[in-house]
């Protein structure tokens, strides 16, 4: 991943040990471990270069530059955090402004992090959630090597939870003074945890640019768990689905068009 802002926050944040909770990571991704096993993660991230196999096409530049619906409405059909409202978003944010935005926010000039805000400031009329949540998936699945997810479940500033705060150390903060810079301290963040769990050991952690991913979506899923079971009954928490599956629906990849799940 790329390296994020030079603030004194984000140079405290780059050394992984100052960053995350080795004691509660280990403690989840062992748990995670007993529920969904190294093959089925391995599985999961290969179900994502998948999906970024299906989404390259329609995010270079070439594909943007066409500016209308049949350029930008592939990637809303199929981005998570969209493809269920994609005409809602073509009649609200329109096609025009919506490729031009994608093209400036995956391959513009400048800190990744200002792109971010640049587009999430632009779409301000959508729900926060929504805006930030397909940003953080267009840049992922173009670059993953570089960029990473946002979702709900990794860091809602809202509720203030989410399966990296699990890991962290209770002096980092993710909160920032705009959506750009959230977006950069989760970045530094994610890449802390993935040098924290090679270091201890989980090494598969480095076999695919998507496997911090299923890792971090499973570790909210044993949160999921742990929670549901302390407040609902054995009736309601066999209703939630085993963690491969809870894995794949939080990473969108459940049913994925173009690829076997």
């Amino acid at each position: 991943m790329a390296g994020t802002g030079g603030g004194p926050e984000g140079g405290a944040m780059r050394a992984g040990a100052a960053v995350v909770d080795a004691p509660s990571a280990v403690e989840f991704m062992r748990e995670a471990l007993i529920r969904i096993d190294e093959g089925e993660i391995g599985a999961v991230a290969g179900l994502l270069e998948g999906k970024r196999a299906i989404l390259a096409p329609f995010l270079t530049e070439t594909a943007l530059r066409r500016g209308n619906a049949e350029a930008v409405r592939p990637i809303l059909d199929r981005c998570f955090a969209t493809r269920r409202r994609a005409d809602a978003i073509l009649v609200r944010a329109g096609a025009p402004a919506l490729a031009a935005a994608i093209g400036e926010l995956l391959h513009g000039e400048g800190p990744v992090e200002a792109r971010f805000g640049a587009f999430d400031e632009r779409f301000a009329a959508l729900e926060a959630p929504l805006r930030r949540e397909f940003a953080g998936e267009c840049l992922h699945f173009s670059d993953p090597e570089r960029h990473w997810l946002w979702a709900r479940w990794m860091w809602d500033p809202e509720t203030r939870t989410g399966a990296l705060p699990l890991v962290l150390v209770d002096s980092v903060a993710l909160e920032g003074p705009g959506a750009g810079a959230i977006y950069g301290r989760i970045g530094v963040a994610t890449r802390a945890v993935m040098a924290t769990a090679d270091e201890l050991g989980f090494t598969r952690m480095r076999s695919s640019p998507f496997a911090v991913d299923v890792y971090l979506a499973a570790i909210y899923g044993v949160y999921l768990y742990t929670v549901t079971r302390l407040r609902m009954t054995q009736e309601f928490t066999r209703v939630i689905p085993r963690l491969p599956d809870l894995v794949r629906r939080l990473l969108g990849v459940y049913r994925l068009e173009g690829v076997a799940a």
